[in-house]
C-alpha cells in the first residue's frame, strides 16, 4: 500500500513538473516572440514611411512593396478593405522593396509625387496601369509618366526632383531595412511587428484580426 502511494505521488509530481515545464517553455516562446516583434519595430517604420490611417490606430500594417509586382497590386484593394471594415483602428505604412528591374526608378517617381502631396494618388494610378508599363516583369519607367498625367502633378517638376539625393537615401534605407528583416519577396506584411506565418489573403486577415482582438479588448 505504501509503495503504491509512493508511485502515485511520484507520478503526480512528474505530471506537475511536465506541466510546469511546458508553461515555462510557452512563456519563454511568447517572450521571445514579443522581443523579436519589438526588435523588428526599429527596422519596420521610419519617419519617412508613407502612412495612411488614423495616427492613434492600435493596429499597424507595414507592407514592403514593389510597384511592378502584380501580387502587390492584387493585395492593395484587400488591405484597403480591411482598413475600411475597421475604421480608425488600422493604419498602413508602405516601404519599398524594388526587386524588379527598373522598379527603383518608379519608386523615385512616387517619392517625387509625394513632394507635391500626391503620393497615394500616384501609387494607385501606378498600380491601376501596371500592365501598361511593365514588360516581362521589367518596369518601363518612361511609360509611367503617362499613368501619372491625370492626377494633377507637375510632371516637369517630378522629373527634376526624382533624382534628388534625399530620395535616393530614403530608398536605400528601405532596401537596407528590408534586408535586415529578411524580406525576399513582395508583398511582405508585418502586423504590429509580426510577420505572416505563411503567405496568403487569409493569413493576413487572421493576423490583423488577432491584432485587433488583442488591441481592442
Amino acid at each position: 500500500m505504501k509503495q503504491k502511494t509512493l508511485l502515485i505521488v511520484s507520478a503526480t509530481l512528474l505530471i506537475l513538473a511536465f506541466i510546469g515545464g511546458a508553461l515555462v517553455y510557452d512563456a519563454k516562446r511568447s517572450e521571445e516572440a514579443a522581443r523579436a516583434a519589438q526588435h523588428n519595430l526599429s527596422f519596420l517604420v521610419r519617419m519617412h514611411s508613407p502612412t495612411q490611417g488614423k495616427a492613434s490606430a492600435k493596429v499597424h500594417i507595414v507592407e514592403f512593396f514593389d510597384p511592378a509586382c502584380g501580387t502587390c497590386k492584387a493585395f492593395y484593394p484587400f488591405v484597403k478593405k480591411l482598413m475600411a471594415a475597421n475604421p480608425d483602428k488600422i493604419k498602413l505604412s508602405v516601404r519599398y522593396a524594388p526587386f524588379h528591374d527598373g522598379s527603383d526608378i518608379v519608386v523615385k517617381m512616387l517619392e517625387a509625387a509625394r513632394k507635391q502631396g500626391k503620393f497615394w494618388e500616384a501609387m494607385e494610378a501606378v498600380l491601376a496601369t501596371q500592365e501598361i508599363w511593365t514588360r516581362n516583369h521589367r518596369a518601363q519607367p518612361q511609360l509611367v509618366l503617362n499613368s501619372l498625367g491625370g492626377i494633377g502633378l507637375n510632371l516637369e517638376r517630378l522629373q527634376r526632383e526624382m533624382d534628388a539625393p534625399e530620395i535616393g537615401a530614403l530608398v536605400a534605407q528601405d532596401i537596407a531595412d528590408g534586408r535586415a528583416l529578411n524580406v525576399k519577396a513582395t508583398p511582405e506584411f508585418f502586423v504590429n511587428g509580426r510577420p505572416m506565418p505563411s503567405f496568403g489573403y487569409e493569413q493576413l486577415k487572421d493576423l490583423v484580426e488577432t491584432a485587433l482582438a488583442d488591441a481592442y479588448r
